[in-house]
């Protein structure tokens, strides 16, 4: 092997080097010639077989060669590299992409919102499972076996003793049932009512409330329920009390809000004292004891409050829509 054949494997590497456009050609020409079959490679492993008065030389040119080899493959992998990296870099003149985050949902915001004047005011946040049995969604509730809310045309039944909850006031049964009164809860939860026309929807939310004390009277309930609609609606809404008949208060009602946009009425919950036979199922002595319940619609309250006027904006999941409730 002479100078000029190294020579001569020098040039072809320059050749090559220079003829590469990307990363990938480099490592091929690297691995052409200083690879373990390389050819620069194939030099360094002719000197044992040469004779001594000619090793010494051979083995400095190859060695030079080798040398100078690597160099220009380092330099063309540090040219590739930032090239690379430029062709990467973030253009600062461009707008910003952002990242749009997530909001709850309307109706979560109403119950959270809901729920946090209650505790302001002492009421304690409980739930339940929405699997009720019959005892606790009915005949704890004062409402027995014949009453038109036990049909199958207005109720969801699992099977014989259960149902899907038709109201979370099954959470207040249980509440009494493990703790001794006073008692000051509020109890939200999704509920399920065979609903088919236009304006119900068959699963919705309510927010139901509880308060259990000696000496508990209407006033009470009036008091409390106007502070938490003058809270979500303004001081200045107007509220109003109308008779009604609910199988587990007596006396019962119905609490309408004005609305303005309307011009009309509007009925957001029904109220009242617990029935006695209500205490009586849970083991509270209703001579001693007084309370009285509420049970209000979240979508209602939740329309009224957003002026939405159609209750399946809640379900469509459009972003347009639920966007607007940061």
């Amino acid at each position: 092997m002479t100078a000029s054949s190294i020579q001569k494997i020098e040039e072809k590497f320059k050749t090559e080097i220079e003829g590469c456009s990307n990363r990938e050609e480099l490592l091929r020409v690297k691995g052409s010639f200083l690879g373990k079959q390389g050819e620069i490679t194939a030099l360094l492993a002719q000197i044992k077989d040469m004779p001594k008065e000619e090793r010494g030389s051979f083995g400095k040119d190859v060695n030079v060669l080798k040398g100078k080899a690597t160099k220009l493959l380092n330099e063309a992998m540090e040219k590739f590299d930032e090239a690379q990296a430029q062709k990467n870099k973030p253009d600062l003149s461009l707008p910003g992409t952002g990242r749009q985050m997530g909001n709850l949902h309307p109706i979560t915001q109403t119950i959270e919102e809901i729920s946090s004047i209650f505790k302001k005011l002492g009421f304690a946040v409980e739930t339940g499972p929405e699997i009720e049995t019959e005892f606790y969604n009915f005949e704890a509730l004062n409402i027995p076996a014949h009453h038109p809310a036990r049909d199958m045309q207005d109720t969801f039944f699992i099977d014989q003793g259960h149902v899907l909850r038709t109201q979370t006031s099954g959470i207040q049964i249980r509440t009494m049932e493990n703790q001794e009164p006073p008692i000051r809860i509020v109890a939200p939860g999704r509920v399920f009512r065979h609903d088919r026309d236009t304006t119900h929807s068959p699963v919705f939310h309510q927010i139901e409330g509880l308060m259990v004390d000696e000496e508990i009277n209407f006033k009470h309930l009036k008091y409390i329920l106007r502070l938490v609609m003058q809270e979500l609606f303004g001081a200045k809404r107007e509220v109003r009390f109308r008779p009604s008949f609910f199988p587990f208060t007596e006396p019962s009602a119905e609490m309408d809000v004005w609305s303005p946009e309307k011009n009309c009425w509007l009925e957001v919950l029904g109220c009242g004292m617990v029935d006695p036979n209500v205490f009586d199922a849970v083991g509270i002595d209703h001579n001693r004891y007084s309370g009285w319940a509420f049970g209000i619609g979240i979508e209602r309250m939740a329309m009224l409050k957003y002026g939405i006027n159609d209750i399946r904006l809640f379900y469509e999941n459009d972003l347009r829509f639920l966007r607007q409730f940061v």
